[in-house]
This record gives structure tokens, C-alpha cells and sequence, in this order.
């Protein structure tokens, strides 16, 4: 079994890394949180996920272990494959989704490209105890939930908006999430403007 792979980071795209090591090139599928990670390093150590089934064999690479453990204990929930769980990870960071999932809030999981409420609400129930066992809940900013709250109703409406004009919603929403932090009183429009100029 991998544990990491480290190594020269040769290809790099917002879903996937190439690190060659000791000569052999193992291409991985990431998230966005990793990509973002690793975006701009010549050497990386990413911890591995070996996906085996009769018909692939897939490697799924992480910046940290905190992120792994959390797309394995996803990949557990029934309707959760690996690239929902990737998709997840794609739109909020570990600490993010353990204060979705110890408030039980639904809605902001729900709100991910793939995850219906019911899967959402699996999620919350399956992994509500998971998270403090393993430690993964330590990731739990103070006080047990985001440290700064974004209006939901502004980003959903930016994130909408932005889907409408081509862009993928996963990445739309951390780069709408990132411009509410920093000016919680943006109206839609201005948020919409701010993120086309983000969003590759």
C-alpha cells in the first residue's frame, strides 16, 4: 500500500498532479484544497488513497492527512463514491465540512454539485461521531463552527449566478466564500464582478 508519494510536482491542473519520484511519473486525482496546497511548488509529498476496482486503478492525491481521512470516511457513506467525495473537498476545506457536519447543516452540503439532501443528511448522521473519534473535529475552528460566517443568501445567489455564465460551482463557491470573508456587506453584483476576476 502508498502511504505518500513525494517527490517533483511535473503537471499540475485543478483536478489532477503528476509527481515524479525516484524516476516514475504517478499521476493523482486532487481537489481544489490541494491544488491550491501545492499550486506553485517545484517538490510535494502528497498522501495517497489507492482506489482498486476490476476496471481502474486510481490514485487519489492529498496535501495533508486530515484531508484523506475525511474523503475515506466520505467514500464510507452510501451514495458517496471517490469523486463526490472529491467534489466535497473541493468546496470546503476539512475544517469547514466538520462544522457543517457537527451544526448538521444540511443545507450547506447540500449545496455541493452532486449531494442531494438525503446523501447530506447521511452524511451528517454517519459521520457526526466519526469526526470526534478520529480526531479529524480538532480541525474545528473555536466555538464549533466557521469563524466567520458569510451570508448565504448573497452566496447562493452569486454562486447561481456565476453557474449560469459557464463556471463550475465547486470552485465558484470557495472563491465567493474567500470574497464575503473579506467584505461581508458586498451586494450580489459586486461579489459576481470580484469573482470574474478570480476565478481561472
Amino acid at each position: 500500500m502508498i502511504d505518500y508519494i513525494k517527490g517533483e510536482l511535473a503537471e499540475l491542473s485543478p483536478a489532477s498532479a503528476t509527481v515524479e519520484a525516484a524516476g516514475v511519473g504517478y499521476a493523482m486525482s486532487i481537489s481544489l484544497t490541494t491544488y491550491s496546497a501545492i499550486q506553485g511548488k517545484n517538490t510535494v509529498k502528497l498522501y495517497v488513497y489507492e482506489a482498486i476496482r476490476e476496471d481502474a486503478y486510481v490514485l487519489y492525491g492529498f496535501s495533508g492527512k486530515k484531508e484523506r481521512e475525511m474523503f475515506q470516511l466520505l467514500i464510507t457513506v452510501s451514495g458517496v463514491g471517490a469523486n463526490t467525495a472529491r467534489m466535497v473537498l473541493s468546496s470546503m476545506s476539512v475544517a469547514e465540512l466538520c462544522a457543517a457536519i457537527s451544526t448538521g447543516d444540511e443545507r450547506l452540503i447540500k449545496s455541493i454539485k452532486g449531494i442531494g439532501l438525503k446523501t447530506a443528511q447521511r452524511i451528517i448522521v454517519d459521520l457526526k461521531d466519526k469526526i470526534v473519534a478520529l480526531g479529524i473535529a480538532d480541525e474545528l475552528p473555536a466555538g464549533g463552527s466557521v469563524a466567520v460566517a458569510v451570508d448565504t443568501a448573497v452566496r447562493d445567489e452569486a454562486v447561481a449566478a456565476l453557474t449560469m455564465l459557464g463556471f463550475s460551482p465547486a470552485p465558484t463557491q470557495k472563491v465567493v466564500v474567500q470574497i464575503l470573508k473579506d467584505q461581508p456587506d458586498a451586494p450580489v453584483e459586486q461579489v459576481v464582478k470580484l469573482a470574474l476576476k478570480q476565478i481561472k
